[in-house]
């Protein structure tokens, strides 16, 4: 088999084509999330606890040169060594709640794939008149 024969068989398999879906897929629903936690969920928990800026929250751990601004982006953009525990937050909610739709997802699609138990066996048609009748005295007791 040529090396492009078995490339083209391998990636026009299911897996592989469901793993480029689901990444693709991820790297869309990733971004949704990002802009949930940046624009809706991290503005309102830093109106709760005092106009709070999550992305600003950061530590200086060097010299700051003269003439350089005091955002972290400025720092940042100086060179400036900075503990930046702000955007860790912001990161960290950001996972917990990618982290639980998921869950939720997973949970969901498992319910949904639950099969329903097989059916009890036929009797069978050929076995003797006598198997047949204690099959029915034990059904019968079972009611």
């Amino acid at each position: 088999m040529s090396m492009m024969s078995e490339f083209k068989e391998f990636a026009v398999k299911g897996n592989v084509m469901d793993l480029a879906v689901g990444v693709i897929i991820g790297g869309a629903f990733g971004k949704i999330v990002d802009s949930v936690v940046g624009d809706l969920i991290m503005p309102v928990v830093g109106a709760v606890f005092g106009k709070l800026d999550f992305s600003n929250l950061f530590v200086v751990l060097g010299q700051i040169p003269a003439g350089t601004g005091a955002t972290l982006a400025d720092l940042k953009k100086a060179g400036v060594p900075v503990f930046a525990y702000g955007n860790f937050i912001t990161v960290a909610v950001n996972f917990a709640i990618l982290a639980f739709i998921i869950f939720m997802m997973v949970k969901q699609i498992n319910r949904l794939k639950k099969e329903a138990p097989a059916p009890a066996p036929a009797p069978d048609p050929v076995a003797p008149e006598d198997v047949m009748l204690l099959r029915e005295i034990r059904d019968s007791l079972k009611k």
